[in-house]
């Protein structure tokens, strides 16, 4: 079992051999928690829940990626026209060759 010093600012050194088995990397969150006589270090992923979807939420979007793979898509213009809504008229902030192009030339940066 690997022996690590407590450093000057309360640093340990975790051995390289156990970061790789864990997948850690420099920057990565670790929670530290004290037992009766053990400090127990584990890897955490922080994820903000307002970040993550519902698994409705996944299913409407992988709904809409597989219309945009089959070319069902409508341009930003397109769907201002057919809800025909005044509100919608200059939103976005799209130039005029941009606003022509489809929605998938968009989302992929074409």
């Amino acid at each position: 079992m690997p022996i690590t010093k407590l450093g000057q600012r309360r640093q340990v050194v975790i051995p390289k051999a156990l970061c790789e088995a864990l997948g850690l990397r420099v920057g990565d969150f670790v929670e530290v928690k004290r037992t009766r006589s053990a400090i127990v270090v584990k890897p955490k992923r922080l994820v903000d829940p307002e970040d993550t979807l519902t698994p409705e939420e996944e299913r409407i979007v992988a709904r809409g990626f597989r219309q945009i793979k089959r070319g069902q898509y409508k341009t930003w213009d397109q769907l201002k026209r057919e809800l025909g809504h005044e509100s919608l008229q200059g939103c976005g902030k799209t130039t005029p060759a941009a606003a022509r192009r489809p929605a998938r030339a968009i989302a992929s940066g074409l």
